[in-house]
């Protein structure tokens, strides 16, 4: 029977994300592990940019829900299943075969020929145009996840500073009847009033940290987060666009140098040859 083990992954002390997430499609793509990584399949997403297919995707979520990731949040998991020794010939438990040979062969051939296409109708069969258009596509999609970052963090800054206005509001009398009280009057009255004592204080920090000399109004409050809400909203079928684009163009480039390397293990296979 098999064993199957599913394991969180941390971005772990020292690390990023990104490099986290590298390591692992790393080991888990290792060419001496997976015939050269004939073995590696992926199911809705290119297997060669995996890792950065995630970040994507992460990055996607954070800028619209607007949460931030904490140290201790799970980045990914690993799926690993083994067998007993005996239970499964090592042909089978590899994929290897003829058909599996053949699916690899045809793939790849039909990915291969897919780039080739996708690069002539872009005009971008020049290497270095592709490099840039890569440039340029990660470039628009950073710019508008920064961008959508920024009004969401912005929101948040909103609802929090309005949140304190209303309690401000609300204990504003109550704390400036107890600052005007000395003694044991002062004690008794702040066991009677001590949560709305407390909450006029937290705001009152919470101006200060703001550098508010002058509290805004509700209402400009709530119009500017509308209008945060209403360019989030827009941004939105751009950002899915750019992100498209991005992982087209990144797919493309890393199909390329696929192609590439091959042509390059070819010609160093071939001398080698002629020196024998």
């Amino acid at each position: 029977m098999a064993t199957t083990r599913l394991m969180p992954l941390h971005s772990g002390k020292g690390r990023t994300v990104a490099e986290a997430l590298g390591r692992v499609t790393d080991y888990v793509e290792n060419p001496e592990k997976t015939n050269g990584g004939d073995l590696v399949t992926a199911y809705q997403c290119n297997p060669s940019i995996a890792d950065q297919e995630f970040l994507f995707s992460k990055r996607q979520y954070a800028a619209i829900t607007g949460r931030e990731r904490k140290d201790n949040d799970v980045i990914a998991y690993h799926l690993r299943q083994s067998f007993k020794p005996g239970e499964i010939t090592p042909e089978l438990a590899e994929g290897k075969g003829k058909g599996y040979e053949r699916w690899a062969k045809t793939f790849n051939l039909k990915e291969m020929a897919k780039t080739l296409i996708y690069l002539q109708e872009n005009e971008l069969t020049d290497l270095g145009e592709l490099e840039k258009a890569c440039d340029a596509a990660v470039q628009k999609f950073n710019d508008l996840a920064d961008q959508t970052k920024a009004a969401s963090a912005r929101m948040k800054g909103i609802s929090e500073l309005q949140r304190h206005i209303g309690a401000y509001g609300k204990t504003q009398e109550i704390y400036e009847q107890y600052r005007k009280l000395t003694g044991r009057k002062r004690e008794k009255f702040y066991e009677q009033h001590s949560s709305e004592i407390t909450a006029c204080q937290a705001a009152k920090r919470y101006f200060d940290s703001l550098g508010l000399k002058k509290l805004p109004s509700m209402q400009s409050l709530k119009q500017e987060y509308a209008m945060l809400q209403v360019e989030n909203k827009n941004r939105y079928s751009e950002y899915k666009q750019a992100r498209e684009k991005m992982i087209e163009l990144l797919t493309a480039k890393n199909n390329v140098e696929r192609i590439l390397g091959v042509t390059e293990k070819e010609k160093n296979r071939s001398r080698q040859q002629e020196v024998r």
